[in-house]
C-alpha cells in the first residue's frame, strides 16, 4: 500500500507543535500549585517561551498549509466524518493560536512583561487592569483545557485509523521512512 504522505515541513512542524503544547500544559500545571520562590518564576518563564514559540509555529503552519498540498480524507469516511474532522482541525488552529494569545494579553493585563528566551520583552497588548488579567487567566485555563480535550479526541482518532479503520491516516503523519 502506498501512503500518501503529508510534507516533511507539515510533519515537522506538527509535532513539534505537540511536544511545544503539552510542554506548557505540563508548566502551566506545575507552576500554579507551586510555592512563590524563584523556580516558580522561571517556571513562568518557560511556559510563557513555550507559548509564544506555539503562537509564531503556528504562524508559520498556517502559511505552510496554504503551500504545502495535504492528502484526501481516506475513500472510506462518511461525509460527517470528513466534516468533523475538519471542524477538530479547525477547531485546533484556533486554540493553538487563542490560548498563547490570551496568556500574553492575561500576562500583559496583570503586569507580567513576557521576555521571550531572556532576550526581547515582548509589548505589553493591554494596559495593566487585575480584574481583566484574571478574566483573561480564566479564559487561556479554560481553552488550554479545551484545546487539551481536542488534542486527546485527534489522538484518539488517529488510533481508531490505524487500528479499527487499517488506513494510513496515522502513518501519513508519522516521521521517518516512506
Amino acid at each position: 500500500m502506498k501512503i500518501e504522505r503529508y510534507s516533511f515541513s507539515s510533519r515537522a512542524l506538527h509535532w513539534l507543535v505537540a511536544l511545544f503544547i503539552l510542554g506548557a500544559f505540563g508548566l502551566g500545571i506545575t507552576m500554579t500549585d507551586m510555592p512563590m520562590s524563584p523556580t516558580k518564576f522561571q517556571t513562568y518563564a518557560y511556559h510563557k517561551w513555550l507559548g509564544i514559540t506555539v503562537l509564531a509555529l503556528v504562524v508559520i503552519r498556517l502559511i505552510n498549509r496554504l503551500f504545502v498540498k495535504v492528502p484526501a480524507a481516506p475513500s472510506h469516511m462518511k461525509p460527517w466524518e470528513v466534516k468533523v474532522a475538519n471542524l477538530t482541525h479547525l477547531a485546533l488552529y484556533g486554540l493553538m493560536f487563542a490560548v498563547p494569545l490570551i496568556g500574553w494579553l492575561a500576562s500583559s493585563a496583570k503586569g507580567f512583561p513576557v521576555v521571550y528566551l531572556k532576550l526581547w520583552t515582548l509589548p505589553d497588548l493591554v494596559s495593566k487592569n487585575e480584574g481583566l488579567g484574571e478574566t483573561l487567566q480564566g479564559t487561556h485555563n479554560l481553552l488550554a483545557w479545551t484545546m487539551l480535550i481536542l488534542v486527546g479526541l485527534h489522538f484518539v482518532a488517529a488510533l481508531k485509523h490505524h487500528f479499527i479503520d487499517r488506513d494510513d491516516v496515522l502513518l501519513r503523519m508519522l516521521p521517518g521512512r516512506k
